[in-house]
């Protein structure tokens, strides 16, 4: 199984920030992430006008772009309930990834590290801290129970995370972090 690491928080926290400056390092450090963002927006990766989007739009359940340097899958889901983050993860080439990162998802049970920025209005109180959060990323001094990493250092945060996978027997490993 891949290891699954969630980054969680309020809309307006910074997660994509983090992602962006993150994604990066982990490449440099060897580490190839994978991701998958959960969005509540009606989304399309197709564009109006592209003869895939109209092929998709004629009823085709799934439709495959593909070209030399990427391919994607789209695949139509109208009756489908919740998102299921396993059957995600599942669709992912693990001979390909280290790592799964998710944006979103907090109520999954997987590692997640959660965000806290003071300026979003919610108190600490409000953040849910569960067996599941490996630490809790701050822009305030936080007196918790789990490790509490500086939200504006993201290479601390890195450290943490390459630390976390690296103790789980290695990147790579059979013994990996727990997954979904």
């Amino acid at each position: 199984m891949i290891p699954l690491l969630a980054i969680a928080a309020w809309s307006g926290t910074g997660k994509t920030t983090l992602l962006k400056k993150l994604i990066p390092e982990l490449c440099i450090r060897g580490i190839r992430p994978g991701l998958i963002k959960h969005t509540h927006h009606n989304m399309d990766v197709d564009k109006p006008g592209k003869d895939s989007y109209e092929l998709r739009k004629a009823g085709a359940a799934q439709t495959l772009v593909a070209s030399q340097q990427r391919w994607a899958l789209m695949t139509e889901t109208p009756e489908e309930g919740e998102l299921d983050l396993a059957w995600l993860v599942s669709r992912m080439d693990a001979s390909r990834l280290d790592l799964v990162l998710v944006e979103g998802f907090k109520h999954e049970a997987v590692a997640k590290i959660l965000l806290f920025r003071e300026a979003t209005g919610h108190a600490i109180d409000e953040l849910v801290i569960d067996e599941h959060t490996i630490a809790v990323a701050s822009d305030i001094t936080l007196d918790i129970d789990v490790p509490v990493l500086d939200l504006n250092d993201f290479e601390e945060i890195v450290e943490f995370i390459v630390g976390w996978l690296g103790g789980a027997g290695g990147f790579g490993s059979a013994a990996s972090p727990e997954s979904a």
